[in-house]
C-alpha cells in the first residue's frame, strides 16, 4: 500500500484491509455530467480499482459552471464527455483503470456489465435511464446509488437489492420534483452535497462496511435550508413490486418499456415514443415551461413548446416529435430537458 492513501487509511472504519478492498472493486458510473463527473473524480483518488463510465454526450460551454472534470478545450473540441473525463482521471491516478464508453446506457449494455461490476452509481438526469437501472440492481443483486439534483434541491438514496426497498417503492411514497436544469437552473452546491452522501455510502460498500450503510433517504435544499431525512424501511417496501418483491418481473427491462425514437423521412424530425410506464402530465409541463418563459401553444390535440431555436411538439398519448435534428441521441436529449 503506497502513501497516496495514507489519511483514507488512517481513517479507522477504513484502515489497511478496506483500502485493499476498495482497489479491487469495479464500479459503473452512469451519466459522466455533474454527478459523474464528481463521483468518478472522488472515486479516481480514493483509490478504486476500477472504473467503467457511460455517457452519450459531449463537453459544452455551459457545462463548465458544475461539471468540474471538465476545462474550456474540452467543450471548444466538443470532446465526448467520457473520453475528456478519461484523459482528465488518468492525470489524477494512473493507478485507476478507466473504461470510457461513448454511447447509450441501454438495457443490453447494462445487462453486459451487471456480472462484472460491484457497485452501480447514478449520475443521469431522467428516470428512464434510472428505473431501468433499478431494474437491473435487483436482477443481478448489484447496489445502486441513486442521485438527483437541480436548482438547489437535492436527494439520494442507497439501494441493496434484496435489503431495501427499490427506487419504485420508494417514488410510490415520495413522489419527486418534475423541474430540471434547464427550466430553473442548478447551482454546483448542490451538487458536490448529493455526490458527497453518495461517494460516502460507495466507500461504506467498496470497503466491505455493510453496516453503516443509510437506511434513509435524504432530500434537502440548500438554498432554503431545509434538509429532511426519511426513513426506509419495510412499510415503504411493497411484496407486489415488479422490480423488488415475491415475483419479480423486472418491467423497464422489457422492449415495450423502453423510450423509442425514429427519424421522419425528410423533416429533419425525430419521433420519441416514451415507454409505456410513462405518461407525462401535459397540463404540468405546460405550466412549468410557461414559468420558464418558453413560448407555448395548445390546442385540444397536442402542445408546442419553443425554447430558445428548439421546438418540441407533444401529442396527448405522451409522443413527441423534436424538429431540428435528425440525430436520435440530440433529440433525446432535447426531450429529457423539456420533460426532466
Amino acid at each position: 500500500m503506497n502513501d497516496r492513501y495514507s489519511r483514507q487509511i488512517l481513517f479507522s472504519p477504513i484502515g489497511k484491509q478496506g483500502q485493499k478492498s476498495i482497489g479491487e472493486k469495479h464500479v459503473l458510473v452512469v451519466g459522466v455530467g455533474a454527478l459523474g463527473s464528481s463521483i468518478s473524480e472522488m472515486l479516481t483518488r480514493a483509490g478504486v480499482g476500477k472504473l467503467t463510465l457511460i455517457d452519450r454526450d459531449y463537453v459544452e460551454t455551459s457545462n463548465l459552471q458544475r461539471q468540474q472534470l471538465f476545462s474550456e478545450s474540452d467543450a471548444k473540441e466538443k470532446l465526448p464527455k467520457v473520453i475528456a473525463a478519461k484523459k482528465r482521471l488518468a492525470d489524477i491516478n494512473r493507478e485507476v483503470k478507466i473504461e470510457a464508453i461513448v454511447g447509450e446506457a441501454d438495457v443490453q449494455t447494462l445487462e453486459n456489465f451487471a456480472p462484472k461490476i460491484d457497485l452501480m452509481i447514478d449520475g443521469t438526469d431522467n428516470f428512464d435511464i434510472r428505473f431501468i437501472l433499478n431494474d437491473i440492481a435487483h436482477k443481478f443483486t448489484v447496489p445502486f446509488l441513486f442521485g438527483s439534483c437541480v436548482g438547489s434541491f437535492g436527494s439520494t438514496y442507497t439501494i441493496i437489492p434484496n435489503h431495501t426497498p427499490c427506487l419504485q417503492c420508494l417514488l410510490k411514497n415520495i413522489p419527486m420534483q418534475g423541474q430540471t436544469c434547464d427550466t430553473v437552473g442548478i447551482i454546483a452546491p448542490t451538487v458536490q452535497m448529493v455526490t458527497a452522501y453518495q461517494v460516502a455510502e460507495a466507500l461504506k460498500i467498496l470497503s466491505g462496511n455493510m453496516d453503516a450503510i443509510r437506511k434513509t433517504y435524504i432530500t434537502f435544499d440548500l438554498w432554503e435550508n431545509q434538509h429532511l431525512s426519511v426513513k426506509s424501511n419495510d412499510a415503504i417496501k411493497n411484496k407486489a413490486c415488479t422490480t423488488c418483491g415475491e415475483e419479480r418481473t423486472y418491467p423497464f427491462l422489457s422492449y415495450e418499456a423502453q423510450t423509442k425514437t425514429a427519424l421522419l423521412c425528410g423533416r429533419n424530425t425525430v419521433q420519441i415514443r416514451p415507454s409505456q410506464t410513462f405518461s407525462p402530465s401535459i397540463g404540468q409541463l405546460c405550466s412549468r415551461w410557461e414559468l420558464a418563459g418558453y413560448i407555448v401553444k395548445q390546442n385540444p390535440y397536442l402542445v408546442s413548446v419553443h425554447k430558445d431555436d428548439v421546438r418540441m411538439i407533444m401529442f396527448k398519448d405522451g409522443r413527441a416529435l423534436i424538429h431540428g435534428t435528425n440525430d436520435p441521441v440530440k433529440a433525446k436529449k432535447i426531450y429529457y430537458s423539456f420533460i426532466g
